[in-house]
């Protein structure tokens, strides 16, 4: 079975491709930290839109667009660092804490080599 899987727009699903678009930027005004992942569940749950890739575009697009991107991979290994170092920082026996902040930090490192490609 080699057909594509087309995407057709709902009847009932009444937003124009600009008015998501907006709503999508909206969104990361008022809330910076939010990623594309999330963002598609805010506007699956709140606003009754199944995907964007109905309209052609994804919500990663729009925000590349605006210049408010952040690789979501290097953003959560981010937080998962600073927060085993903090945890490290009061805890300094917790060697299982210590291990994981090093293979985190490699890990990291090996995306955001990756990225700058």
């Amino acid at each position: 079975m080699t057909a594509k899987n087309t995407l057709k727009k709902p009847i009932w699903l009444k937003y124009t491709e600009q008015e998501i678009k907006e709503i999508i930027l909206k969104l990361v005004e008022k809330q910076p930290e939010l990623t594309a992942e999330k963002i598609g569940l805010i506007l699956r749950d709140n606003y009754g839109i199944p995907k964007t890739k109905i309209y052609g575009f994804s919500i990663g697009e729009v925000l590349k667009e605006a210049g408010k991107y952040e690789n979501p991979d290097l953003k959560n290994l981010t937080n998962k660092v600073e927060n085993l170092e903090k945890h490290l920082g009061k805890n300094h026996g917790d060697k299982r804490a210590g291990r994981s902040v090093i293979l985190s930090k490699a890990k990291l490192k090996k995306v955001e080599d990756y990225s700058k490609k």
